[in-house]
């Protein structure tokens, strides 16, 4: 999951919207790079989007299926499952390449990339926008609610079996394992909602111009919907950074391994130093 949404950063971001814009006429402004690049953030998106899922249903099976947790939580399902993920993401993501033509040609060279007419005329394209907005990211909406809503279920029935076998009768009282799992629900509903909020403005801005029959055009900063459009990308691309940080940075042993990579420089410098001491 962070090595998609680092891949999000990288070429949607980076490359495609920061490089490829000050540099017009770059490398980058061929038209099958240009197609390239822009199946690539497709597909880095959707691997996003349907690895957070796939995180979270990792974490219900986990808490709420421990019949199933030695058979499903293993090394081998995880690699079974990103490996599907990965495959499907990049062939759903291949319609991309056919819906982008030339923008210009010049000395027989095809420089960057626009829509072609048939998107918005042929209906098989509008199905296929549909199918993507219900796939990325309606149904990992639903999925993550139903998820995290079982999973927040499960352990507030554990919390309240753990107050009775303890005799409790002040729920004030101090007990580390459920502040641990008080901190899990919030961090499981602040996912949630991040991920929600953030694709939110995506969601209903695709929603409204495809039912009004609205087509916005690139480049008119006037144009309301082309500004609903573009602020939508922006919140969405917000999104894959504070999913990661979220779910990785709560972790403990993630903020071991952060602390060891930033150690790990100075101690190299610190043994050459002391090798060198040592020989003089």
């Amino acid at each position: 999951m962070a090595a998609a949404d680092l891949m999000v950063m990288i070429f949607n971001v980076i490359v495609y919207l920061i490089i490829n814009y000050h540099f017009p006429y770059s490398f980058l402004s061929y038209t099958a790079v240009c197609k390239f690049l822009l199946y690539l953030a497709f597909v880095n998106l959707d691997m996003s989007v349907w690895f957070t899922v796939s995180f979270t249903f990792d974490r219900f099976m986990a808490i709420c299926c421990q019949k199933f947790k030695e058979k499903y939580c293993t090394k081998r399902t995880a690699t079974a499952a990103i490996v599907t993920l990965c495959f499907l993401a990049c062939l759903k993501g291949v319609p991309i390449l056919f819906s982008y033509e030339p923008e210009r040609i010049i000395l027989k060279v095809q420089w960057g990339c626009r829509t072609t007419a048939a998107v918005y005329a042929l209906p098989a394209w509008s199905v296929y926008s549909w199918i993507q907005t219900l796939s990325v990211p309606l149904l990992p909406f639903a999925l993550m609610v139903l998820f995290n809503s079982l999973t927040v279920r499960r352990i507030l029935m554990a919390n309240r079996a753990r107050r009775g076998l303890r005799g409790v009768v002040n729920e004030n009282q101090s007990d580390p394992e459920i502040k641990s799992r008080r901190k899990s629900i919030i961090l499981l509903f602040t996912i949630s909602g991040s991920f929600i909020f953030l694709w939110l403005t995506a969601v209903v801005s695709f929603a409204v111009t495809r039912l009004s029959s609205t087509v916005y055009y690139q480049g008119d900063y006037s144009n309301p919907e082309f500004i609903a459009t573009e602020t939508g990308y922006l919140l969405v691309y917000m999104s894959s950074c504070t999913n990661t940080c979220m779910y990785a940075a709560t972790q403990v042993k993630f903020r071991e391994e952060l602390k060891n990579a930033l150690k790990s420089p100075w101690v190299l410098i610190h043994k050459i130093v002391t090798n060198k001491e040592n020989l003089k």
